[in-house]
């Protein structure tokens, strides 16, 4: 049976937070094409696949590379950051393969996002607060839809992950203003999550901006909005434990 290239989510930075597959994947690889940008090298080191950094090819030099390679009959690894599914640029290289008939697979990886919501030891979802969580991006070289405006997913009031858009903190922030959050609306700022040099920056949306512009955070940083990063006693319950609460595996008391 012909192998397939296997798509790989590296995890957030740190090199443990990868999974036991993508690991595995990694060690039994003939060749590895990683992102360079955000794979942590610990991840590459003592390896005997032939590896190369996609940071500064083109489309097609990719493409050229997973494709020669798996036509030599070598397994093939494409190695991206975070999960692939969020931002990962992947589906443009499957349509390629597809194409060519070339066999593929996706193995998911633990995204900068829910990395960020550990970091912060926070749920994003919290009963009476939100139960939605919207992971975007501001509009800037690349475009967004208008109905997916800031603005307008600010209007539903619930957990916000906004990627790739710190560099626009000011806009960011006048946009979730214009959609409706309140000033005392808790922000939290992750950067570089889950590596050694992560840092972090509480605030509200009245002084997040300065303080990020003070820290010299200018990329690779996740903007976390909403009130569940409020620091205190969740207001009510999870009904899961609630010991009156009966479910198929527990009958609740009186």
């Amino acid at each position: 049976m012909t192998n397939p290239i296997h798509f790989v989510g590296a995890g957030p930075g740190d090199p443990e937070l990868i999974t036991v597959k993508g690991q595995r994947l990694l060690r039994e690889a003939d060749v590895i094409v990683y992102t360079g940008s955000l794979v942590p090298p610990a991840l590459l080191q003592g390896l005997s696949a032939e590896i190369h950094n996609s940071a500064g090819l083109n489309l097609d030099e990719v493409l050229a590379l997973l494709i020669d390679s798996w036509r030599k009959s070598k397994k093939v690894v494409r190695l991206h950051t975070g999960d692939p599914a969020i931002y990962g640029a992947i589906n443009e290289q499957l349509a390629v393969l597809e194409q060519e008939e070339i066999p593929f697979k996706v193995i998911p990886g633990v995204s900068s996002a829910t990395a960020t919501a550990a970091a912060l030891s926070t749920e994003l979802t919290l009963p009476d607060i939100s139960q939605t969580v919207i992971i975007t991006r501001r509009a800037g070289r690349t475009p967004v839809p208008e109905q997916e405006s800031l603005p307008l997913l600010a209007s539903h009031q619930a957990t916000m992950l906004i990627l790739l858009s710190i560099s626009m903190i000011d806009e960011v922030v006048e946009d979730l203003l214009a959609g409706g959050y309140s000033r005392s609306t808790p922000v939290a700022v992750v950067e570089k999550v889950s590596w050694p040099e992560e840092r972090q920056i509480r605030g509200t949306l009245t002084d997040i901006g300065a303080k990020v512009k003070g820290a010299g955070i200018r990329k690779t940083a996740i903007i976390a909005v909403g009130e569940v990063l409020a620091q205190a006693p969740p207001p009510s319950l999870s009904k899961l434990y609630d010991k009156t609460f009966t479910h198929e595996y527990r009958k609740g008391s009186e």
